[in-house]
């Protein structure tokens, strides 16, 4: 009883170091990955840009990012997460800012690139740096916590940035109000980089701040617990031939589907149900992810607490297929078109951290970190293909309705898949 005292206050002591300070490292990785979803509201109008220009600038993104995911994991593993967390931080934030000078599609195109191939190894980077911290019973709630930072960049970054889009609308010091937005929110990471080398510590081994016994008893529960996941694929090349990381990527992939749908396009479709008031939409953009927020708190706690991850994983991919199929039926009616995202928005991105724990009991500590970085980057294809499908739906069409169907059934997909490959003993 003492000894499990004793480590549980030892990973007290490891989340208050490690957790606030990552979290709030992600919140500003996914606000400058999606603050182009507000700055489209004035930056299209006054570069002359089509809705097909910038869905395909929101989701070039993510070929940089698929592009450089593994590799830059692997280099994370190689010169340890300090030292890569931090170039990468302060690398994609000058990147960010940079999107403020943008004045043709080609520019648009080349800076969301670049974005995309900086911070590709920062989430993989850091799924993988947790799991050197955490035993596999304890990797649902830490995900959750770490993760609820995407919610709260909805939470947070929609009414900033409804806020700096009308404050700023008549421009100051020579910037547009969509200039200012790129570089209100892409400054911190910068900074945010620095501290990445005064805060982390690579590892158990090496955090100053814990103890000898600490050490010692946390090095060893991390021992037990690798012992106890086992090592299933023994290498990666096996992992890839086996299978498993496809399925697995695949399902990532209808998750993320639904989720940057969300992301890059719900101030949009707000602001088509008849809101046109930037502040507004900004408040009105905070509901669903609020909600997010709260159901995956509980959610994370409920499947840590049950030892429980498939249900627990298709209960919200079930609840965000409902929202998008209320929302696009209801494309211009605001309250039962917000009523509906925010179901979108509480399912999709709850079922993000209930993957991981799946995702972890699969991989072996010899597989993880490339593993990890595959699975997100085939996942992340969908950063590219979803917000680009919806824009030339919606130009065609002049609604985003059928998109937003056709999502809706990709998470319907996404289900079929976790029911299939949860059937493996190594994945429940």
């Amino acid at each position: 009883m003492d000894e499990r005292s004793d480590l549980d206050r030892s990973y007290r002591k490891i989340g208050l170091r490690l957790i606030p300070f990552l979290f709030v490292c992600y919140l500003f990785n996914y606000i400058d990955r999606v603050n182009v979803g507000f700055a489209k509201l004035r930056m299209l109008d006054d570069l002359g840009m089509s809705e097909v220009v910038y869905g395909l600038a929101a989701g070039i993104f993510f070929i940089g990012y698929l592009a450089f995911g593994v590799p830059s994991n692997l280099i994370l593993q190689r010169v340890g997460a300090r030292r890569w967390i931090a170039v990468m931080m302060v690398v994609w934030g000058v990147f960010s800012v940079g999107l403020m000078f943008v004045r043709t599609p080609i520019e648009f195109y080349v800076l969301r690139f670049l974005t995309g191939a900086a911070e590709a190894g920062f989430f993989p980077g850091i799924v993988f740096y947790l799991t050197r911290w955490f035993p596999p019973e304890r990797h649902g709630r830490v995900m959750t916590v770490f993760m609820s930072a995407i919610p709260m960049s909805g939470v947070l970054g929609g009414p900033v940035s409804g806020w700096i889009l009308a404050h700023f609308r008549e421009g100051q010091g020579g910037l547009l109000d969509w200039q200012w937005l790129y570089l209100l929110q892409g400054a911190p990471t910068v900074l945010l980089g620095v501290l990445v080398w005064f805060v982390l510590s690579d590892g158990i081994e090496t955090a100053p701040w814990l103890t000898p016994d600490e050490r010692t008893a946390l090095t060893d529960a991390l021992r037990r617990g690798d012992e106890a996941q086992g090592e299933a694929p023994v290498s990666l090349r096996i992992a890839l031939l086996e299978g498993g990381l496809w399925t697995l990527g695949l399902i990532y992939f209808c998750i993320q589907s639904g989720v940057y749908a969300i992301n890059f396009w719900l101030p949009t479709i707000i602001s088509a149900s008849g809101e046109t008031e930037p502040l507004m939409i900004g408040l009105m953009s905070a509901v669903p992810y609020a909600a997010a927020v709260v159901f995956m708190l509980l959610l994370g706690r409920s499947g840590d607490r049950r030892n429980e991850r498939r249900w627990h994983l298709i209960v919200p991919m079930a609840v965000g297929a409902i929202g998008l199929l209320l929302a696009g039926g209801a494309p211009n009616a605001v309250g039962l078109s917000l009523f509906g995202m925010t179901l979108a928005a509480a399912g999709a991105l709850s079922a993000l951290p209930m993957f991981w724990p799946i995702a972890n009991r699969y991989l072996s500590a010899s597989t993880a970190a490339g593993g990890l970085a595959l699975i997100n980057s085939i996942g992340q294809i969908a950063g590219f293909l979803s917000p680009y499908m919806v824009g030339w739906i919606k130009q065609a069409s002049g609604t985003t309705s059928l998109a937003l169907f056709v999502l809706a059934a990709a998470l319907l997909i996404g289900i079929a898949l976790v029911l299939r490959a949860t059937a493996r003993p190594g994945m429940r």
